[in-house]
């Protein structure tokens, strides 16, 4: 197992490190960074000023290296736009998209397994065609289009819930239906996947010959294998509800770190922007790294694989 941890966490490194150049890159993606925090009304010499103030007239390795030494330490500049540290702005709004995203995960996991479980169980009847339904529907249903439903359902219908904002539980309630719902065609038909070749396994024959009741068969022997490659899936999906969320955030005004990367691209603020990606996109990674390591604690057979 620690040979096998070894490997996963060096692997992980190399990601963070490929995946921080490409943030990294984000400042000249569209082109010289000091004309465009310059304004396109700015002289040259205003250009130049700004240039040397930010030190983008050095060499790019060098911008690179310390750019990244800083974000290590969590310093990650200042913003252009509001004039205050980038790290305590992600401080303030990070906590609002980890609620949605835990609250989104969560209500993707309780909805989807049961739906799979109980799909798996009675495969071709009504059930698992009214599952595999709603997988579809789930997969063809844009996120955005699926919001403005739900606030005109129950905004404009039936105002009994608020559509923008997250002082209260409530305000979390539309979204997370939103980016769980996104989620869950994924889940459940994984989960149905693996509980029907479970099902059809020597083990589970063996177990139900021996008499053992049902449930015992179906949660004891059959789920805890079904699910190994559905903990890997609800990592990786947790880290798109953190992408999801920022349009997400922009459609019901919750102010977490998806919103502020939203406003961030409309106004040139890079350091945020670079900030949110390299910080969402790090959660992706020890998301799938822990993913790896639960999986192989599962099953053994992963860690010689």
């Amino acid at each position: 197992m620690l040979v096998y941890t070894l490997k996963r966490l060096i692997l992980a490194f190399l990601v963070a490190l490929t995946v921080s150049g490409i943030t990294f890159s984000l400042t000249y993606l569209a082109g010289d960074p000091a004309t465009a925090i310059a304004g396109e009304t700015a002289s040259d010499a205003d250009i130049e000023y700004i240039r040397e103030l930010y030190g983008f007239d050095r060499p790019i390795y060098v911008q690179y290296l310390e750019w990244a030494g800083k974000a290590f330490r969590g310093d990650f500049g200042m913003s252009f736009y509001f004039k205050l540290p980038v790290a305590d702005l992600l401080l303030e709004r990070l906590p609002i998209s980890m609620t949605l995203g835990v609250c989104a995960i969560s209500f993707a996991i309780l909805l989807s397994i049961p739906l799979g479980v109980l799909a798996a169980m009675q495969p071709n009847s009504i059930l698992d065609r009214l599952a595999l339904g709603i997988s579809v529907v789930g997969q063809a249903m844009p996120s955005f289009w699926f919001a403005l439903m739900l606030i005109v359902m129950f905004a404009v219908w039936y105002p009994i819930l608020p559509t923008t904002g997250s002082e209260t539980w409530q305000h979390f309630i539309l979204p997370t239906i939103v980016l769980g719902y996104y989620a869950t065609p994924a889940i459940m038909r994984l989960t149905r996947t693996g509980m029907l070749e479970v099902l059809g396994s020597d083990y589970i024959r063996t177990a139900r010959a021996k008499g053992l009741p049902q449930h015992v068969v179906l949660f004891k022997h059959a789920l805890r294998n079904a699910v190994i490659p559905v903990v890997s899936l609800a990592a990786v999906q947790f880290g798109f509800m953190l992408g999801g969320s920022i349009v997400i955030e922009s459609i019901f005004a919750l102010h977490g770190a998806g919103y502020l990367a939203w406003e961030s691209i409309g106004r040139n603020d890079l350091p945020v922007v670079q900030a949110v990606v390299l910080v969402f996109s790090l959660f992706y990674i020890i998301l799938t790294f822990l993913s790896d390591l639960l999986n192989a604690w599962l099953d053994p057979r992963i860690r010689v694989g």
